[in-house]
């Protein structure tokens, strides 16, 4: 039987990506077949889409690190046929076929099954991005963060995480200072439920210095580098930072005196190979009473799979705002 799928090849012209006819039989037969009805771009697609090898190292690849579909075929574990399932991290899209192709084949204790009273689609909208900010979120209540403390920060605001963060956060009644290198995105900002909006360049401005102002009680880093590194020199005494990124950089450059002085805490955030029990419960949490008031105004487009390169693009280069879901055929 055959299906369509993104198809990324090593050519004599660099890495490309195009639509093909695959057979079922190139997804191996160990596992759960799921045919997939919706998925998500993320910045760890484009890398996969492009040819990164610290993401996918062998090619061709059929990227897509989220998927939600219907069960087909399935020989252990506890789906039965016809079971609505999310799949999102572990080796999803990665090295193992992910969910830009119609069908994917994966063990079964990487599936969690969609929550009753979340949407297909809408799982999709919040995807990987909205997984990772509710872990952020979770990891900072878990060391009794609440909002009479203070506002709390988050970076690289406009992207997935950054603003399905903002928008949890805002619904727990969280006063939000969200920073953000593009002007034009601050009403949007502001519409999520962010309190403040500034900019990037203001933001950075005094990074060198070993220590900043106390400003904020706690803080959701998703850029890495100075971004994180000024975050942590301005939180208030006993404050977190949740870090889940490195699309500015890896490299975490400053002094410990932020740690030792102010006893403040920087939390790792991993939401590739959670065990499936607490993505299970994250999921019920943005199904509930995590789920954002207007989950639409998180969305910069909805595509099919032949629309998916012209976003790889604009995702790497930091011009994409919000959500893009992909549409399976």
């Amino acid at each position: 039987m055959s299906f369509q799928a993104l198809l990324t090849r090593e050519t004599e012209n660099g890495y490309q990506t195009a639509l093909e006819e695959r057979e079922l039989t190139d997804l191996g037969e160990e596992g759960v077949l799921v045919r997939v009805h919706w998925s998500s771009l993320n910045y760890k697609d484009a890398l996969s889409a492009t040819g990164n090898k610290g993401v996918t190292r062998q090619f061709p690849h059929t990227p897509g690190i989220d998927a939600v579909g219907v069960v087909e075929e399935t020989t252990d574990g506890p789906f039965s046929v016809g079971d609505t399932v999310i799949c999102t991290g572990y080796d999803l899209g990665m090295n193992t076929d992910g969910g830009y192709g119609q069908y994917i084949r994966v063990p079964a204790e990487w599936l969690v099954p969609l929550p009753d009273g979340l949407a297909p689609r809408d799982a999709m909208v919040l995807g990987t991005a909205g997984l990772t900010a509710a872990l952020c979120v979770e990891s900072l209540l878990d060391t009794g963060l609440n909002p009479d403390q203070g506002p709390v920060l988050v970076t690289g605001a406009t992207g997935g995480v950054g603003s399905i963060t903002v928008a949890i956060l805002s619904k727990l009644g969280f006063s939000v200072t969200a920073v953000s290198g593009k002007s034009q995105s601050h009403p949007w900002l502001k519409s999520l439920g962010a309190s403040e909006v500034i900019s990037r360049d203001s933001f950075l401005e005094n990074v060198g210095k070993p220590m900043l102002k106390e400003q904020w009680a706690g803080a959701v880093d998703c850029a890495g580098g100075d971004m994180l590194t000024t975050a942590l020199k301005s939180l208030k005494y006993g404050g977190c930072a949740a870090c889940c990124g490195l699309a500015a950089s890896p490299k975490l450059e400053m002094t410990v005196l932020p740690f030792i002085l102010r006893g403040v805490n920087l939390l790792g955030v991993d939401s590739v190979e959670l065990p499936c029990e607490i993505k299970q419960q994250m999921w019920q949490l943005l199904a509930d009473e995590w789920m954002p008031v207007d989950l639409s105004l998180l969305e910069a487009d909805e595509v099919e799979l032949e629309g998916v390169n012209a976003w790889v693009d604009k995702i790497l280069q930091g011009g994409v705002q919000g959500r893009v879901v992909v549409r399976l055929p």
